[in-house]
This record gives structure tokens, sequence and C-alpha cells, in this order.
């Protein structure tokens, strides 16, 4: 085996690994396409009955530039995780042209970890503009955070808290995978 490659018994835990990357994208995908949908200027929105607590203009544009973020970032990371499956469908095919049953591969592990890293940033920043999209939705919907809403604050502080807890959680797992 070269020096430097992915053990060939790990073949089948990286292709499940890239599956699960695509798929959390794919609906996150989903999510953007719903919210880019969504009319924020509809005058019947928001549920906010002072004037002076509703959304500007800004938060509408903010809210739409942060969904496209989050597409990009999304899709970016989607098509990394699928260049990682093809080529590990390429090795496989090129070093073992007559086993068709066994999931065997040799990869070369840094380009494989770079590969996984660069397509995990691209997921953590999606989740990141997802979730500041979802706050400039529910200053749209609820009134903006400066004016003291209960509700407000009732959505978007679960928000800012359990969001960068799992993408920490995310980032430790992916750093430790990074460094076996």
């Amino acid at each position: 085996m070269c020096e430097g490659a992915v053990p060939r018994l790990g073949t089948t835990i990286h292709i499940s690994a890239l599956d699960g990357i695509i798929n959390v994208n794919s609906l996150f995908t989903l999510a953007v396409f719903i919210g880019l949908a969504w009319n924020p200027h509809d005058q019947g929105n928001s549920l906010s009955q002072d004037p002076s607590c509703l959304a500007g203009s800004k938060v509408a544009e903010d809210l739409v530039a942060f969904h496209v973020y989050s597409f990009s970032c999304f899709l970016f990371s989607s098509l990394i995780a699928l260049c990682l499956k093809q080529a590990i469908r390429l090795a496989k095919s090129a070093h073992f042209p007559t086993v068709l049953t066994l999931d065997l591969a040799v990869i070369n592990k840094n380009a494989l970890r770079f590969g996984y890293l660069v397509s995990a940033a691209g997921s953590v920043l999606g989740s990141v503009f997802l979730m500041l999209a979802l706050i400039n939705v529910v200053q749209i919907k609820l009134g903006v955070l400066g004016c003291g809403s209960m509700y407000t604050y009732g959505a978007v502080v679960p928000l800012v808290i359990f969001v960068p807890l799992g993408l920490l959680t995310y980032v430790c797992i992916v750093f430790y995978a990074f460094t076996r």
C-alpha cells in the first residue's frame, strides 16, 4: 500500500460519511429554497402590532443575501463531497478492476482529509448563514430585536445557542476524524 494511503477497509466508511454530508446539505438546500420563495415584503407577514418594531428593507435584503450565501456554501460542500466519492470509486476501479463486490480502494489520505475539511467548512458556513437568515425571518415576523419582544428573543435565543453548539460538535468530530 502507498505511504499516506487510506486503509482499504476504510473505504465504505468514507463513502457513508460523504453520503451523510450530501444528504444533510440537500435538506438544508431545500430549506433555503423554501425561504427564498417566501415574500418578506408581504404586509400581512408581521405579527408585531407596533409600527416602530417592524423590520425595515435592510432586514429583508439581509434575509435574501444570507439565503443565497447559505445555498452557495451547501452547494459547494455537496459538490466537493460528490467529487471525493467519485475519486474513491475511480481509485477502486483502477486498483481492483475485477473485484466488483468488494469496496476497497487505495486513496491518498492527505487529499481525502483536505477534501473532507473543505466540504465540512462549506457545511459549517452554510449553517451559519442559514441561522442568520432565520434570525432575519424572526425579526420580520415578530419584530426587530431592538424592541425587546419576548417572542422575538424566545425564538432567537435558542437558535443562537443550539446551532453553534451543534456546529461545535460537528467541527470537533471532523477535527477528530481529520487527525486520525
